[in-house]
């Protein structure tokens, strides 16, 4: 086996062909430490070359699926990136904004935009024998006041588990919208009680969770941005109460006070209520958000994103 003394010679020949004054002195960083770390695993690891020009297919499998987004979210990258910035808000001293959880890779971007309330299906026909469900609160500052002009982007799955744009048998934009509040902060939208889903089977991401010993399933969740222009953004999400692996994510996306309580309504109470007669679920849930000026960052990762001007 070889020494670390061992390893560190043949890291250091590599490092010494870079040139002080070339290059990108942050990505010099990065990929050393993590090359040297990597050379330090395979050698107590004793990796393989064949073990290692698998991973290299498996990465380009991922690539090439554009799964990238799964694999983040599945082995814990992005739940580990929310914990960094909580712990950097916990040393800046910021409390009372809405707790921030993953955004995954099925956000796309220019959902049609409405005033105050939306709603989410293009043709509610289509899912007739589904749940309706009524979400209704305000988007706030940290000390309580309603941020007029704030911009609410919600998107979900279909009764089959389903994102329009990537499943093209759906309309573009359904179950997505962007909600502009008022002077009093207040938005409202009706959609469905969306499922839980999965990773799509035999894809790399649902292989790579089999051979942690893992399930690849996420439990029935709702996805928003709330952006202002003065205000950092927040990226967060909210689960359906009562699904049986809500504390069970594949993502580790759950977070206790992002279940907000669901009520169930009759049809009969529907129509006293001024909605359509039908049987409904409800959820009241406020966003708190701070000014981007008082924050460590301003929300935004710039990561690629979907866009159908761009399919």
């Amino acid at each position: 086996m070889l020494t670390r003394e061992q390893i560190d010679e043949v890291y250091d020949k590599i490092v010494s062909k870079e040139s002080a004054e070339a290059g990108n002195p942050r990505v010099k960083e990065i990929t050393n430490r993590l090359l040297k770390d990597l050379f330090y695993a395979m050698v107590d690891l004793n990796i393989t070359s064949e073990e290692m020009w698998h991973a290299a297919d498996f990465l380009r499998e991922v690539g090439e699926t554009n799964q990238w987004g799964l694999v983040f979210a599945g082995t814990g990258i992005e739940h580990f990136i929310d914990v960094m910035e909580d712990q950097a808000d916990k040393e800046a001293g910021i409390e009372g904004v809405t707790a921030r959880t993953i955004e995954g890779p099925l956000y796309v971007a220019g959902a049609p935009e409405t005033q105050s309330y939306a709603e989410l299906e293009n043709d509610p026909e289509e899912n007739r024998d589904l749940e309706r469900f009524y979400m209704e609160g305000q988007i706030k500052d940290v000390h309580g006041n309603p941020v007029e002009g704030a911009l609410l982007e919600v998107w979900h799955c279909n009764g089959n588990g389903m994102y329009s744009y990537f499943d093209t048998s759906q309309s573009e934009f359904n179950l997505r919208r962007a909600i502009k509040v008022g002077a009093d902060g207040k938005y409202k939208f009706k959609t469905i009680v969306p499922p839980g889903y999965a990773c799509p089977p035999g894809s790399p991401t649902e292989r790579l969770m089999s051979m942690l010993g893992r399930h690849g399933a996420r439990p029935a969740h709702i996805h928003f941005f709330v952006t202002h222009p003065d205000y950092r953004k927040l990226t967060t999400q909210i689960n359906i109460e009562g699904d049986p692996l809500i504390y069970d994510d594949f993502a580790f996306a759950t977070r206790e006070e992002l279940v907000p309580h669901i009520s169930r309504h009759t049809a009969e109470e529907a129509e006293a209520n001024g909605y359509e007669k039908e049987p409904y679920a409800h959820a009241t849930f406020n966003f708190s958000i701070i000014k981007e000026v008082k924050a460590p960052d301003d929300g935004e990762n710039h990561r690629s994103r979907a866009s159908y001007e761009n399919a």
